[in-house]
């Protein structure tokens, strides 16, 4: 039996109350978090602490590691300029002041997020939209920008540490949908944040129920971004609109839309409880396919074992594995990132452990620049060792599975650190992409000035 549980926030003021850490670690550690938390956004509520993590096995639990900062996460001098400042009680002021300038130097906003991705209609960028590929279009509502709990490799950690030049997120307009109406090439919509799913239904419903209009018959399917199912799955299943989400959900589809939960899950140990399990009944049994993707992530399921089981997992559940994605090149990348030659070999070994059911599961792959680019594999050709790479996606259709090959190189961890292979100056795809990037940057400007 499910007992209904109220969600309880945790953040930086409240690390000293919280009775599992006062239990399980060390003032000093707590105070490490206290000072990696006050450059990071930190939050995690209740049924993470009390279902998720297991407290007899700190740090090295993933979920830990998911949920709660390591000191590591900043370099020696970025640490100790902070942890100064925190132990002399400076002000309040002087301590954002400092993880301002730390958060600058860590690429917060990655691959032209905030300028190329963002559309331009009637020389004004339009809010809260990305348009990177031609058939989708990223969506982040205004009411959804934060989360039930963050990850702390998080790609979009920018998004929730309270900066307003560094947020990204609709306006109170429907500028987005004017903009989504007048581009019938857009097929497919991806709500994302934050996480959609910490909306209530009433803002679910405005953001979802107006796709269900005949001007927006293009849009053919709806997926929602979200670790709600992982970090607050009574959301679907005790919540107080609970069964009025079901009923969203089933409406979307009884009007003829696909709608698929893109759900982030980074370890199997999320797939465990018996709230998860009904979760995801629930949402099966009105018909939401559920799509399952997460980086590879250092510390966390940095291992073929975990990749097999946690992919078993899923499709045991009715999930489908869709992404294994590389952690991208932001935040406190040095502590989560792994070189790109293990990142191919784990993902080789936990595929060749699994039945075909369970290879849906596409990686490894980098969402960079120019698109999704994926290693396919390693090899030799006339006698030189390169990674095969390609693009599942891309800013231009036509670079689409179009194979192309990078020197082999055992440290890098991104696509930008590759250089061609066979003595080539650049990429196929590179001369385009610069002409293409320069182009966009050049509207914004005039946009922003207009």
């Amino acid at each position: 039996m499910i007992i209904q549980k109220k969600i309880k926030f945790y953040g930086l003021k409240d690390l000293d109350s919280i009775e599992y850490i006062k239990n399980k670690l060390t003032d000093e550690e707590i105070f490490d978090i206290k000072v990696i938390a006050n450059v990071f956004p930190f939050r995690t509520n209740n049924y993470v602490i009390e279902e998720l993590i297991n407290w007899d096995n700190i740090p090295n639990d993933p979920i830990f590691q998911l949920t709660f900062m390591q000191r590591e996460m900043l370099d020696d001098n970025q640490f100790a300029e902070m942890a100064n400042l925190i132990r002399s009680n400076v002000p309040k002021d002087e301590i954002n002041r400092v993880a301002k300038k730390i958060r600058s130097g860590l690429n917060p906003h990655p691959s032209g997020q905030m300028t190329v991705n963002v559309p331009i209609m009637d020389n004004i960028a339009v809010a809260g939209i990305q348009h990177k590929y031609k058939e989708t279009a990223l969506i982040f509502p205004s009411a959804g920008q934060t989360c039930h709990a963050y990850c702390t490799f998080c790609f979009r950690w920018a998004q929730f540490i309270g900066d307003h030049d560094l947020k990204f997120a609709t306006d109170e307009s429907n500028r987005f949908q004017q903009y989504l109406k007048s581009h019938s090439e857009i097929s497919d919509v991806l709500f994302t944040g934050g996480d959609p799913m910490v909306m209530s239904l009433k803002k679910l419903e405005t953001y979802l129920l107006p796709l269900l209009q005949p001007e927006f018959d293009h849009i053919k399917n709806i997926r929602i971004g979200t670790k709600s199912l992982s970090y607050w799955p009574y959301r679907f299943v005790t919540d107080k609109d609970a069964y009025g989400i079901l009923n969203l959900f089933e409406k979307i589809m009884n009007a003829g839309k696909h709608l698929a939960f893109m759900a982030h899950v980074n370890h199997g140990k999320e797939l465990e409880t018996e709230v998860l399990h009904s979760a995801v009944r629930r949402l099966r049994n009105v018909g939401v396919k559920i799509r399952t993707q997460s980086p590879i992530i250092k510390h966390i399921n940095d291992s073929a074992d975990v990749w097999a089981s946690m992919w078993r997992k899923q499709v045991n559940l009715g999930m489908i594995p869709y992404y294994m994605f590389i952690e991208r090149e932001t935040g406190a990348k040095e502590y989560f990132e792994i070189p790109l030659p293990r990142t191919f070999e784990i993902y080789r070994d936990a595929f060749k452990q699994v039945s075909g059911l369970q290879r849906t599961a596409r990686g490894p792959l980098m969402s960079a620049s120019p698109g999704k680019v994926v290693i396919e594999g390693v090899t030799r050709v006339n006698g030189e060792k390169v990674f095969v790479l390609n693009m599942l996606q891309a800013r231009n259709p036509d670079w689409v599975k179009r194979p192309f090959f990078a020197k082999y190189d055992e440290t890098s961890t991104w696509l930008e650190q590759l250089t061609p292979a066979f003595g080539e100056q650049k990429f196929f795809y590179e001369d385009e992409l610069d002409k293409t990037l320069k182009e966009k940057s050049y509207e914004h400007e005039k946009a922003r000035h207009s």
